[in-house]
């Protein structure tokens, strides 16, 4: 771990408990910091004050009072997703210009390894996920960390200078930054989200670009050349500017007569990446880019493609069984999310869908209904979706609960067709998360591989 003086002998407020809290809080301390901790739950109901409190820390629960600021803070450390503008503790803080950083800050002050930096507004849990994979196959040492995996600070005062930091970063995190600078930075898109969370949609775009805005001349930022919002952001950064594209030829990653391409150099041919969608193959390019730039073997880069099943409920290949190819999509919640599914496959698919009935529109999904050789519904909507599936032409055959129906589904299915399981509708009717919906139909399609 790198020694700072920067936190030593300061007051700091901790806001916000949870992981990140409680890892920055007890960093602070080692650092020299004295910590107070003020977290919205209950004592009596606060597990993790409680935890706290018996490790010696004055933790004040229940509430964020403003009197806490007469204390004359040097500095708070905000759990990310506490929103600036609706606590009032938060809002005075800033007009008494105290300073307001996330965890991922200290992390980065206390790490010896270098940090890859990937947002995105869709796709980064993904991305980060290869490109760590990609990283290890080519022997390169990463550590994951960050929105994924373990808490930043808590991989950083662990990490050793001959490895890499990972870190997926949200808008949230990147609002409380100052020094944090990232070797190789990747922004994968910018798009409309989190308006309930910031003040506007500028607001949130600059949260993004502050990614890049302290990288120097000899650090690398990975950018989507489609994306008009991020071309504008460039001239931000010193970072070495790499693009990669989907619609053109750029000094990058790119898509060229089916095959992906760094620069002059063929990778691999799109056919051959098991991850399926635009959308993915975006996450892909960006990948490449961050990975070729970091020194990792093309091999390398060939192998984990190939392999490469996806983040799990994301699109995720499950199993091959008698050449159907079966896939996850349980994080499909609503109708647009199975709609960029649906345009993911280029061979027949038989659709399980269904779930909670929430009365939203299903008919834009008809728009995608082009592979769509049958539907198997289950679940509160399975009639609309059979109403639906009628007004097509398509066969839709309905059950109660999603055992029957992925069953039904593989009975249906044909060699070179896909099983996908794209819900469109929340779990909550049978399942309580679409995790452990998602859990369940994997489990459904191992005992089928298992009896083939």
């Amino acid at each position: 771990m790198k020694k700072t003086t920067r936190y030593e002998n300061k007051k700091v407020l901790v806001l916000g408990l949870a992981k990140s809290g409680k890892a920055a809080a007890r960093m602070l301390r080692k650092l020299g910091a004295a910590v107070v901790i003020n977290d919205q739950g209950p004592l009596e109901v606060n597990l993790d004050a409680k935890e706290m409190v018996a490790e010696g820390f004055e933790v004040i629960a229940g509430g964020h009072p403003l009197q806490l600021l007469d204390r004359e803070f040097d500095l708070i450390v905000k759990n990310p997703g506490i929103p600036y503008r609706k606590v009032p503790l938060l809002m005075k803080a800033q007009e008494l210009k105290i300073p307001i950083i996330t965890e991922v800050e200290i992390a980065y002050e206390i790490s010896e390894a270098p940090f890859i930096g990937i947002t995105a507004t869709n796709g980064k849990t993904t991305t980060t996920t290869l490109i760590y994979e990609i990283l290890k196959q080519g022997g390169l040492r990463p550590r994951i960390a960050g929105n994924i995996g373990e808490v930043a600070t808590l991989v950083a005062a662990d990490a050793k200078a001959d490895e890499v930091l990972v870190t997926e970063l949200s808008s949230f995190q990147l609002m409380g930054i100052e020094a944090f600078t990232p070797y190789i930075s990747l922004i994968l898109n910018i798009t409309e989200a989190h308006l309930d969370y910031h003040t506007d949609l500028s607001e949130y775009r600059q949260a993004k670009l502050n990614l890049i805005k302290k990288q120097t001349r000899d650090q690398y930022f990975v950018y989507n050349a489609d994306d008009p919002i991020i071309v504008a952001g460039l001239e931000q950064t010193l970072a070495q500017a790499i693009p990669f594209s989907l619609q053109k030829v750029v000094a990058g990653a790119y898509v060229f007569e089916q095959t992906i391409y760094y620069k002059d150099e063929k990778i691999l041919d799109v056919a051959s990446v098991l991850l399926k969608g635009e959308h993915n193959l975006q996450d892909v390019l960006g990948a490449v880019a961050v990975c070729k730039i970091y020194g990792c073997e093309t091999d390398a880069i060939r192998q984990v493609l190939r392999r490469f099943s996806g983040v799990r409920h994301r699109l995720q290949f499950v199993e091959e069984i008698k050449g159907v190819k079966y896939y996850n999509n349980s994080k499909a919640t609503n109708v647009i999310a199975t709609e960029m599914a649906l345009k993911s496959f280029e061979r027949p698919i038989v659709l399980i869908a269904g779930g909670l009935d929430r009365g939203h529109d299903l008919s834009p999904l008809a728009s995608c209904f082009g592979l769509v050789k049958a539907i198997v519904a289950y679940g509160e909507t399975k009639d609309r979706f059979k109403q639906l599936a009628t007004m097509h032409g398509i066969q839709c055959d309905i059950f109660t609960d999603l055992d029957e129906a992925v069953v039904a589904a593989a009975n249906l299915a044909e060699e070179g067709d896909y099983v996908l399981f794209s819900p469109a509708c929340a779990s909550w009717d049978q399942y309580l998360n679409f995790e452990k919906r998602g859990d369940r139909f994997i489990e459904i399609v191992t005992e089928l591989k298992n009896k083939a």
